[in-house]
């Protein structure tokens, strides 16, 4: 957990980066991720020489060739601010190296093609770097949470849609799917790769013993963790984030996940977490036609969905935020969508949460659908809860609030075989599937929660009126002694 302490240090970094002249917020995170980088690099590289020292043996896979060991952190951080910025600029300099490292590091240097070093001064060089070396990041707890804390700071919406998802949402999602170390668990819109975070997390809490066996990390480290990401910038945010983690070697793919680049992506993962992208409208001749089978649409909230269900193995998992427009659209491809879901697989849930979660990215109203691969139906009863509060004001600030039923979900869906006796009056509560489809397949809940109103008692008008009349008495009354006053 980050102390005020660390929080004021980043704080001085960001406000290093504005006042030099770097404002936009992406720019900011992706030079500190650079910087993050290298020395990332550098402690692998001590470790690789303490463990050669140890076994007096020549290093395993150095980082570094001898050639290169100018171009470390612990040695650059030291110099003056010209040589350093000189360091970083120059032909087979710092940035040269870690845009060429290739299969000596760690999967984040796959994703450096097109990287743009844009620190302008050697002041601000030599300024941030200084800071970031006084930062103690010793364990990899803080790295994440430093690394956490620094895309908390991302304060407007991207293109198409797309924003970040709270950090407590996403843990909800996971603590509903229970992923364990036998998945492979992948976001097809990965963007900073908070949903695999919080899944390597869950594991890491969940599995500590089992992390231990050879088979099981290396699965950990080289398989578990599927990303896809067409934004060259986010997707070295994210493997910045998932290193940051312990993740040393995801598996992400630089991608527009619903293209035909894509079309390998089938069957490959147990669990899907994702929060696609709801704005816009894509080309129908650029959609991988084995999505288009499933929902024949150019809407990308739809065909995320059906992409997700391309991707899944039989009987794989998935937990997706959709906005609230695909539960109860009339169109044929919102139908086609929820039919297929229902029918042809196993819906679970409907989570239909506030307006306010998103703020102050957006003010969309969203739900968390969760539905497991079947491709032989199975649906029977759908579990709905309507979710009012999430731990924040449902405003801009989203300042922390007692009110919260996030901790209540949880429990109920894990015990949900008990939510049979619940009436519809309730948070949540389950419906019959032949409900559903009586309703043309409409998945918003209130088409079936049930409100209870208050009878409320008024008095009779003609004692209202009475009332009235008393009150314009008294004003007079009032009125006249105040002018008998100053009379």
């Amino acid at each position: 957990m980050l102390t005020g302490e660390l929080k004021s240090q980043i704080d001085r970094v960001w406000e290093a980066f504005w006042t030099g002249g770097l404002s936009n917020p992406l720019t900011v995170i992706e030079q500190m991720t650079y910087l993050l980088f290298i020395r990332r690099l550098d402690e692998l590289q001590t470790q690789k020489e303490q463990k050669a020292n140890l076994l007096k043996q020549e290093i395993e896979d150095p980082l570094f060739l001898s050639g290169e060991y100018d171009l470390r952190w612990s040695r650059f951080k030291d110099m003056d601010p010209e040589v350093m910025f000189r360091s970083f600029t120059k032909q087979d300099g710092v940035f040269d190296f870690l845009r060429n490292v290739g299969s000596r590091s760690a999967a984040y240097s796959k994703f450096m093609k097109g990287a743009t070093f844009m620190i302008p001064t050697p002041r601000l060089l030599a300024q941030v770097v200084e800071m970031l070396s006084n930062i103690d990041m010793h364990d990899r707890d803080t790295k994440g949470d430093v690394y956490e804390y620094l895309l908390g700071k991302i304060a407007s919406a991207g293109q198409n849609g797309q924003f970040r998802t709270p950090r407590h949402i996403i843990k909800m999602m996971v603590d509903m799917v229970q992923p364990t170390v036998e998945d492979v668990i992948c976001d097809p819109s990965s963007g900073t790769c908070g949903f695999l975070v919080a899944a390597g997390e869950y594991i890491r809490e969940h599995y500590p013993t089992e992390l231990y066996k050879e088979d099981v990390k290396k699965h950990f480290q080289d398989k578990m963790f599927m990303g896809m990401e067409f934004d060259p910038t986010m997707i070295r945010i994210g493997a910045m984030n998932l290193m940051l983690h312990g993740i040393e070697n995801p598996q992400l793919s630089d991608v527009d996940s619903l293209s035909e680049a894509n079309s390998g992506f089938t069957e490959k993962t147990t669990i899907v977490l994702a929060n696609p992208p709801f704005k816009g409208s894509l080309d129908r001749e650029a959609v991988d036609t084995k999505i288009l089978n499933v929902v024949d649409s150019k809407k990308t909230e739809l065909l995320f969905i059906a992409l997700i269900l391309k991707g899944l193995k039989l009987g794989g998992r998935a937990a997706v935020i959709v906005p609230d427009g695909v539960l109860f659209g009339s169109s044929n491809a919102h139908m086609q969508v929820r039919k297929e879901i229902v029918d042809r697989q196993k819906l679970q849930a409907v989570i239909s949460m506030p307006s306010g979660v998103f703020k102050p990215y957006a003010g969309v109203s969203t739900a968390i659908l969760l539905f497991t691969k079947t491709e032989s139906g199975g649906t029977d009863n759908v579990w709905f809860y309507d979710m009012q509060a999430d731990g924040y004001s449902l405003d801009d600030k989203r300042n922390p609030t007692d009110a919260n039923d996030i901790s209540d979900i949880i429990a109920r869906f894990q015990n949900i075989d008990q939510e049979n006796t619940r009436a519809r009056t309730d948070k949540s509560f389950l419906v019959p599937v032949s409900e559903i489809r009586d309703n043309k397949y409409d998945l918003s809940i209130n088409r079936y929660k049930e409100v209870v109103y208050e009878e409320k008692v008024y008095e009779k008008p003609s004692i209202v009126i009475e009332q009235i009349e008393a009150l314009d008495q008294e004003r007079t009354d009032l009125l006249r002694q105040l002018k008998e006053m100053l009379s």
